[in-house]
């Protein structure tokens, strides 16, 4: 599933960070430098490495159009930079002169947060260059941070083990003792979850922490309960200190990098363990997922930046589906499906499935409990060898995923007649009626709607139709 196809050793101190753009691999270092490369052949960019830190750098990112590049320092200050040239744009001093830990960029780039030492928080306007907002956190030192994907929050993660979840006008809305050591790193999937049923918005976010854990949260928006921090489930699988985890683009994965030299990807939905890579030789101090390609760099204290390339697609031998890259998995017939069995060496199995009438849509279903009261295997070992490459089909999906921006936010389901609501959301019309039917808040901000108006998003349906166009060729 990962393969490693280059490795970067031009750093001559630890690497603390990496993190990608659509176009470029940004890192940082102890050496005091930031290197930018070009994921088209890996090469260093011509200006770089970018030496204006007069210490360490702790902590780099992409603004997310690409077009400023951030980075921050033990030197107190977090430094804007122009990734096209490498011409520095802004010098932005920490408050009290502490060593900057983290930054993040908003959503919509209007914001940069830099975290600092003394556990101060702010809000720098990208525009103006000037502080917009400030706090401190409770008590430690500020080591993560993670904006929601539409912006309306961010979350803070302290030495002290506190995860702390902040409006954007910097009002503490929520504070949770996570991991008894301290908090190393956290993010939130880029794709917030509306429960319509409930009413209410959640978030999936990881932490992890000096107590060899990573978990898994949901953050959770609703009239009648205000925030709240969720505990989901607990990743295991390492055996010291987690320093750094991410979530892939498409929510699907999460990525985790320890003091135990490994490297382990997960997969969201079970939290089973897909791989474990382990050829770094020293501390894993950092990984991050490419955003619209199957890459993922891991970066350690062995000086080294790790490339990999995620196999989405499964690797069938023998007589399977020619038209899968075209031919959606739930619209398979029962002759695909028997194909697919005979391509994952589930030969035996063909002729329960006909009898069966599985389809692909019906395979996608599948679960332990239909395979042993519905499909009568007895055996526990073959019905997790089944499960298994279920699971791995789902995973060949990902790659031939309909684009996040063409699905309905309620439904997740692509849009026929999309429609634009006041709260700036685009929305399956029917979908949105029936929500605004029962209450007259935003499904993706949970905040109140100022008006019903629903405005037909002609440009979008333009999108989706081509796409639907390329997907037919």
């Amino acid at each position: 599933m990962a393969t490693l196809i280059h490795t970067l050793a031009d750093h001559s101190d630890d690497v603390n960070y990496c993190a990608f753009s659509s176009s470029c691999l940004a890192t940082c270092s102890l050496d005091k430098t930031i290197r930018v490369y070009s994921l088209s052949s890996f090469a260093e960019l011509p200006y770089s490495p970018l030496a204006g830190h007069a210490y360490a750098v702790h902590c780099c990112c992409f603004s997310p159009s690409g077009r400023v590049l951030a980075s921050c320092s033990t030197d107190g200050t977090a430094v804007l930079w122009d990734p096209r040239d490498g011409r520095r744009l802004a010098v932005l001093p920490q408050p009290g002169a502490s060593p900057v830990r983290v930054c993040r960029f908003s959503p919509e780039a209007a914001y940069l947060l830099a975290g600092a030492a003394d556990g101060s928080v702010v809000l720098w306007n990208v525009q103006s260059l000037k502080p917009y907002r400030s706090g401190k956190v409770k008590d430690g030192s500020l080591m993560a941070c993670a904006f929601s994907p539409n912006g309306s929050f961010f979350v803070t993660g302290s030495s002290s083990g506190d995860l702390t979840i902040w409006d954007d006008k910097m009002r503490c809305l929520y504070n949770e003792k996570a991991h008894d050591l301290g908090v190393t790193c956290c993010d939130i999937s880029s794709h917030p979850v509306s429960d319509s049923e409930n009413g209410f918005t959640y978030f999936q976010m990881a932490s992890c922490g000096q107590d060899n854990q990573t978990k898994l949260w949901l953050i959770l928006f609703a009239d009648f309960l205000g925030v709240q921090l969720k505990y989901k489930c607990t990743l295991n699988g390492h055996s010291a200190p987690v320093l750094a985890c991410a979530f892939s683009c498409d929510g699907q994965m999460i990525v985790s990098g320890s003091v135990d030299k490994c490297v382990i990807i997960y997969e969201t939905s079970t939290g089973n363990t897909l791989h474990t890579l382990s050829q770094h030789t020293r501390y894993v101090t950092t990984c991050a997922f490419a955003p619209h390609s199957p890459l993922l760099a891991t970066g350690s204290m062995d000086k080294t930046v790790h490339i990999w390339q995620l196999d989405l697609k499964q690797s069938c031998a023998g007589d399977t589906v020619e038209n899968e890259s075209k031919v959606a998995v739930e619209d398979w017939s029962e002759d695909d499906v028997s194909a697919w069995l005979c391509a994952q060496d589930l030969a035996d199995f063909v002729g329960l499935f006909k009898m069966n009438n599985i389809d692909g849509k019906e395979l996608l279903n599948l679960t332990k409990e239909s395979l042993a009261n519905e499909l009568k295997i007895e055996s526990l070992g073959l019905r997790s060898k089944v499960l298994q490459k279920i699971e791995e089909l789902r995973m060949t999906m990902i790659s031939v995923s309909v684009p996040d921006e063409f699905l309905c936010p309620i439904t997740r389901e692509l849009m026929n007649d999309p429609v634009i609501a006041t709260d700036g959301y685009s929305y399956e019309r029917e979908a949105m009626e029936n929500w605004i039917s029962n209450r007259r808040s935003s499904p993706m901000t949970n905040l109140p709607l100022h008006s019903l108006m629903l405005t037909p998003n002609r440009t979008l349906k333009m999108a989706i139709s081509r796409w639907l166009e390329t997907q037919q060729k």
